[in-house]
């Protein structure tokens, strides 16, 4: 090994708002640690999901060139609807696999996507993708009976979190965290090591279902609420964690703390085929008796220009002759309706008849290479103030209650990034500069390995 030793403390959603203003009174081991580093915001994905973030992150490269656009992606041309990104769909070579390849031992907790399981030279613990179910989530198998010894039944994630109930989402948050943090300190012990990385779900739970009840600014805050104190309880205890995880680690190992993307106050939802439908564009068999997912919805196709899915971003398809099977646009005329489609979209309005600021992206405007089924248009309502709901039949455009359940984050575009304790790197806020696919490619030059030559991340140093 040519270079330092790094660990990587990933913090899902951990957001500037919080780390470096909000809570900085809840958090005095993160903000020691930020004294000693270079920080700063970080800029993260287009767009800013779990499932690719930290695929990108690791690898250099970008949701195109992954073919990953999300948490759930469109397998094929054909109307089945979206499948669930797993860890089968990255194909490209992150961190771990070239260190791996030049002898080179990797520890890894936790780091979307894992499941199903893939060997790592090294030792590897699956992520919140790992159903209930499953008999076989580390690498080596025979690691999880450690894993069951050191934390007894470990937690990936909070299954169904939106739909669990308040007080439960917090006590198994607390216990998320906790049980994730005392495996990666007695990992970090007695594994021979040399790269290690953890990623904790935890922030981007609590955010979701309590952001509403903490950030003042929120629409739906009510002052005084019995939830009013639930960040500052989390990152209270949350920050013990992450000082009693650098008090563990030997005195020669460089630091990096990041997320993948940061979170921000959630104004409501746009009923995106709602919307498609009153403006010409969606047509169904029949009239609808009631609110539909779009996936049961009876789309008449031979109608039908475009349709929408849901989630923190809205992802607009078009029916295209030829593409799809029973598309309606002709080839000629994609651009001409996807730029329709485009201008109304930016010209949205908010309830109270103001511009909602809507941005609209094209996927070959965004990505260096577009592979997989993209979305035609990745929407981002409000800018990410407000979310896409993909449920259909209400007749209305805009709705403050979330059809996946209570919700009251959206992600934003600006995660957290901090490095320290590697030699030349002079600590201090970086205004401006750090993406998330340039961690990986940081990482491999520490480490002394080739970044891949199609990578679109950079080294920072």
């Amino acid at each position: 090994m040519t270079g330092p030793r790094i660990a990587v403390i990933g913090l899902d959603c951990a957001t500037p708002l919080l780390l470096f203003d909000r809570l900085r009174s809840e958090t005095p081991n993160i903000q020691a640690l930020l004294q000693r580093s270079m920080h700063g915001e970080l800029e993260s994905i287009t767009p800013p999901i779990t499932v690719p973030a930290w695929a990108c992150s690791m690898t250099g490269k970008t949701p195109g060139q992954l073919g990953i656009y999300g948490f759930r992606n469109r397998k094929d041309t054909s109307y089945d609807g979206l499948s669930i990104a797993t860890s089968l769909a990255v194909k490209e070579p992150a961190v771990w696999d070239l260190l791996g390849e030049a002898g080179m031992k990797s520890l890894l907790i936790g780091v979307p996507p894992a499941y199903p399981i893939k060997p790592v030279e090294g030792w590897r613990v699956s992520c919140f993708l790992t159903p209930p179910s499953a008999d076989t989530y580390t690498h080596p198998t025979d690691l999880k009976a450690e894993v069951q010894e050191v934390v007894g039944d470990y937690i990936f994630d909070i299954p169904n979190f939106r739909q669990q109930g308040l007080d439960f989402v917090l006590s198994q948050s607390h216990e998320m965290t906790k049980k994730r943090f005392a495996l990666a300190r007695h990992m970090v012990k007695t594994k021979p090591w040399d790269f290690f990385m953890m990623v904790e779900m935890g922030p981007d739970r609590l955010h979701h279902v309590f952001w509403q009840y903490c950030d003042p600014n929120h629409p739906k805050y009510e002052p005084g609420n019995p939830y009013e104190t639930a960040f500052a309880d989390y990152y209270r205890m949350l920050d013990g964690e992450v000082g009693s995880l650098l008090e563990t680690l030997p005195d020669d190992v460089a630091v990096i703390l990041m997320s993948d993307h940061g979170a921000r106050a959630m104004a409501g939802g746009i009923l995106f085929n709602d919307w498609l439908m009153q403006e010409g564009y969606l047509a169904m068999e029949q009239p609808l008796t009631g609110p539909t997912p779009i996936a049961k919805a009876p789309i008449d196709w031979s109608k039908t220009t475009a349709w929408g899915d849901g989630g923190y971003y809205g992802r607009l398809f078009l029916n295209v002759k030829g593409r799809e099977p029973q598309g309606t646009i002709e080839p000629h005329d994609y651009e001409t309706v996807r730029a329709e489609i485009t201008g109304k979209l930016e010209e949205m309005k908010d309830p109270d008849g103001k511009p909602l600021g809507t941005r609209v992206f094209r996927p070959e405007n965004v990505y260096p290479e577009v592979r997989g089924v993209a979305p035609d248009l990745i929407v981002y309502f409000g800018d990410l103030e407000w979310r896409s709901v993909g449920t259909v039949g209400t007749g209305e455009i805009f709705t403050y209650e979330n059809d996946t359940g209570p919700d009251g984050a959206n992600h934003d575009k600006r995660g957290v990034f901090a490095l320290s304790n590697l030699e030349g790197v002079e600590p201090g806020m970086v205004d401006a500069g750090f993406r998330l696919i340039d961690v990986g490619p940081t990482l491999m030059s520490l480490y002394g390995v080739p970044v891949p030559h199609d990578a679109e991340g950079r080294s920072i140093l």
